[in-house]
């Protein structure tokens, strides 16, 4: 849950799983470096796009200028090891793709809905059943809970404005209830019926 947006960040490597990274990365409005002597097809796309900057070599230590933070993932165990080992020294945040040892942070299994995002880790002991909750949770939370907290942000500033600050506790409890949220979804489906009549 880090916030990235405009933060230099960098990938080494530019296979399958580290294309899934790079997608990740852009998505959260990083200013994005691909290392790697080679790139797949999507990479090509989002450097000829102006999405990310793809330098095409094999890693060097000094690649790693400027950096927040890095994702290690060639398919080269001794590489990721030696990425790892030079963000260390430079203090720079780094995961090694399935390498726990060599991982400052984990990767969670992440539901999205809007602004409403929930993170699964087992802090790297099986991405399997992470990705397994993330599907069940997947299926418990649709797409109407974007619109509710969007909602809850509105009623969120209103209450911030104009409550006491004595009431504001108990009323931000209140519109986050599942009673709110059933009472909100019931409301939306009856605005949505009558405009279709």
């Amino acid at each position: 849950m880090l916030k990235l947006s405009g933060r230099k960040c960098i990938v080494v490597g530019a296979g399958k799983v580290a294309a899934s990274k790079i997608k990740g990365l852009l998505a959260c409005g990083a200013r994005l470096t691909v290392v790697s002597p080679e790139a797949g097809k999507r990479i090509h796309a989002y450097a000829r796009a102006g999405q990310l900057v793809w330098r095409r070599k094999s890693f060097s230590p000094r690649d790693l200028g400027g950096a927040f933070l890095v994702i290690a993932a060639t398919d080269s165990p001794a590489v990721n090891a030696a990425v790892f080992h030079s963000c260390q020294t430079r203090k720079i945040l780094c995961n090694s793709v399935d390498d726990p040892t060599h991982c400052d942070f984990f990767y969670p299994a992440v539901v999205r809905r809007g602004p409403l995002q929930i993170a699964i880790s087992t802090g790297g002991c099986s991405p399997a059943l992470a990705a397994r909750l993330r599907k069940d949770l997947s299926r418990e939370f649709g797409p109407e809970w974007s619109v509710f907290v969007e909602h809850l942000a509105d009623l969120r500033q209103q209450i911030l404005r104009t409550a006491l600050s004595s009431q504001r506790e108990r009323l931000l409890n209140k519109i986050a209830t599942p009673k709110a949220f059933r009472a909100f979804v019931r409301a939306r489906a009856s605005r949505t019926r009558t405009r279709s009549l």
